[in-house]
Formats: C-alpha cells, structure tokens, sequence
C-alpha cells in the first residue's frame, strides 16, 4: 500500500520538486497550493494555509480517500526584505501568519494522522534561522521560530512513533526570489540595503536546485531513525556548524559585512 504525503506550497520550487520526487517514488501525494496546477502528476488541492478550515476540508478529504497519512511537509512560506523600520504591520502580520502561525496549526492538525501510521512530520525552515540575515530580519525570525517549534514538538510526539525533522536549505534558485515582498528604499542605510538584497537575489540565482532540496527531504522519509535538523549543502552545513564554535557577536560581524 503507497504511502500518502501532504505538501503545502506545492506548486512551484521547493514544495513541487518535492512532490514530484516522492510521486515518482511511488507516494500519493496530495499538494496544497493557492493556485493549483495538475500537470505535475499528483493531485494539488486549492487552499490557502492561513484558512484552517480549508486545511481541515484537504485532510478530511485526503484520509478520506486514502485511509491514513503517512507524511505531512510544511513547505508554504513567502519572504520580506527591507529596513524593519519600514516594515509595515499587515506584512509582518503576513510573513509570521505564513511562515509560522499556519505551520504550528498545520502541525497540531496534522498529528492525530501520523499517530496512526507513526508518520512523519518534516518542516522547512532555512539557515537564516541560525544565521540571521540582516534586512531579512522578519524572515530569518520566523524560520528561527520554525526550528525551535519542531524541536520542542520532538519532544512531545516521539513517544507515539511520529518523527519530526526540520529541513534547512541555504540559497536555493526558485521563483521565491522575485516573489520577495521589498519595504522601503534600496538606497536606505547609506546604500546597504539595496546591497544586501542585490547580494540575497544573486545567491539565491545562482543557489542548487530545489530538487537537492527534494532529495534530502525523500531521504529523511526513508529512515527509520530520521535526524531531526538536517542542513542542505555542505558550505552551509559548515557555517552553521561554526556558528556554534564562534562567539556570537563575531558571527554577527561576519553576516554584517556580508548582507549588512
């Protein structure tokens, strides 16, 4: 009997290479996207991840169909870049509720299933959450909180056989570039911001794949004893393992050279 994976933001980048990869492995995958496309080979559900109810209706609708769940990956995420001051309140609203507040409900609804088939729970946070990128304040916040949400959530589920894992991708070349919400005046901070989010689009251009991205997560799936955090890319694998060696204040000096 296939296993059965729900995936939100499936429609482009990360969360379609995903569900491609594990439909091609033999799951049936059921994506969540805003704007669904179906030509993709596995069935994409229209709903928006900050409206519960509708989450509720695919996961009815899903366990209906299929009898259990098996998998359930947070992928859904939108970006912000600027000088916080010129953030405004309904955006910062918008990132948190998107990066955050729905993957934390999502979760809570998503656990009842994956008692049953001691599944597995995989959020996608990013290397911004360990190393806070300067004028990415907002986002590199929410994926810190993703990170340390997941852990504590270890905590309290791995006593019935559900395992969760948090995936951090570095710089990745999807359309999650252009799609980047900009608040403010590139030439603010003495030209600094319009530096760092020149030097941000570039990285991420010229970033992996998403399908790297894909293959770690399909690989977390397969073991039996699944790691929790698993950083994508070695470069970054190595500065986020320095980040615990070095002093903070340090660290900060080298991302504000860097992004700042």
């Amino acid at each position: 009997m296939a296993n059965v994976a729900i995936i939100t933001g499936a429609s482009s980048g990360i969360g379609l290479a995903t569900a491609e990869l594990l439909t091609r492995e033999g799951w049936h995958v059921y994506g969540i996207a805003r704007h669904p496309n179906e030509d993709h080979g596995f069935q994409c559900l229209a709903a928006d991840v900050n409206e519960l109810s509708y989450i509720r209706m695919v996961f009815d609708q899903v366990y209906e169909q299929e009898g259990k769940i098996d998998a359930v990956i947070n992928n859904a995420g939108m970006g912000i870049a600027g000088a916080i001051e010129h953030a405004t309140p309904e955006n910062i609203q918008r990132i948190f509720d998107t990066n955050l507040t729905s993957l934390v409900k999502i979760s809570s609804l998503a656990i009842p299933y994956l008692k049953e088939t001691k599944g597995h729970l995989v959020n996608i946070g990013s290397v911004a959450g360990e190393l806070p990128i300067p004028f990415q304040a907002c986002y590199s916040a929410t994926k810190a909180a993703v990170l340390s949400f997941s852990l504590a959530l270890d905590g309290e589920v791995r006593r019935f056989g559900v395992k969760v894992s948090v995936v951090q991708p570095g710089d990745t070349k999807t359309g999650f570039t252009d799609a980047r919400i900009f608040e403010g005046d590139r030439s603010d901070y003495g030209g600094s911001v319009g530096k760092s989010v020149r030097r941000m689009e570039h990285d991420e251009r010229s970033g992996k794949s998403p399908i790297t991205v894909a293959k770690a997560v399909s690989r977390i799936l397969k073991k039996r004893r699944p790691p929790l955090k698993v950083t994508v890319g070695a470069s970054y694998k190595l500065f986020v393992g320095l980040r615990r060696l070095l002093p903070t204040r340090f660290v900060n000096f080298i991302l504000r050279k860097l992004y700042g």
